[in-house]
């Protein structure tokens, strides 16, 4: 009997915990609550998640986003798009030689000054791989490929972003937790997946 639930239920739980770590990996922006009108450092985090490299990455400047200045990285070479007005359309960071290999990723920085108003803004992006391929990480978060978003707030709302408890009037630091929620969600889903299982087995 055990042997059997093993046969049955390991290679479940093992695909379903892969599946997860899958779902989660995307183009992300980071931090992910910033202040109006502040001159902001945004982090670019590209992960390869196919068995061939990435080789370029197109970022479309968010809505009141102007684009001031970009970190410089070995073996990158860093492009902009401008419009009529002289503002960034958008930016490319294309590899000079591999790429990012299959397992790893590349962050990318940059310096950008926020809208002067409270808001959501959206990063579309464009990962190009190595065969010609291209994903588009534009959707909401409830998408395949969701483009990244950072909330930006009045400057006495932030400082990382602290919110209170109201019944215990403690800071909590709200940064990460947009970017760690899809994860948890996988991982509970797994372990119901597997209690369900487990029970399924004690009732034969």
């Amino acid at each position: 009997m055990l042997k059997k639930f093993a046969r049955v239920v390991l290679p479940a739980f093992f695909g379903l915990f892969l599946f997860a770590g899958a779902a989660s990996a995307h183009v992300t922006v980071s931090p992910a609550t910033s202040t109006t009108g502040a001159w902001e450092t945004y982090t670019i985090k590209v992960p390869t998640e196919k068995n061939i490299p990435t080789t370029k990455v197109t970022i479309k400047a968010p809505k009141g986003v102007e684009i001031e200045s970009y970190e410089p990285v070995p073996g990158w070479t860093y492009s902009a798009e401008k419009g009529s007005d002289g503002k960034t359309k958008n930016f490319t960071f294309k590899a000079d030689g591999k790429g990012i290999l299959p397992g790893q990723f590349q962050q990318f920085t940059i310096v950008a000054a926020n809208p002067d108003h409270e808001t959501e803004i959206a990063w579309d992006a464009y990962q190009y791989y190595k065969d010609g391929s291209i994903v588009e990480w534009t959707q909401d978060k409830n998408g395949d490929n969701p483009h990244s978003i950072t909330k930006i707030v009045k400057g006495s709302d932030t400082g990382q972003a602290q919110t209170y408890d109201t019944t215990t009037n403690s800071g909590k630091t709200s940064g990460s937790s947009s970017n760690t929620l899809p994860l948890i969600l996988s991982i509970v889903s797994v372990v119901l997946s597997l209690v369900a299982l487990i029970t399924a087995f004690r009732k034969k």
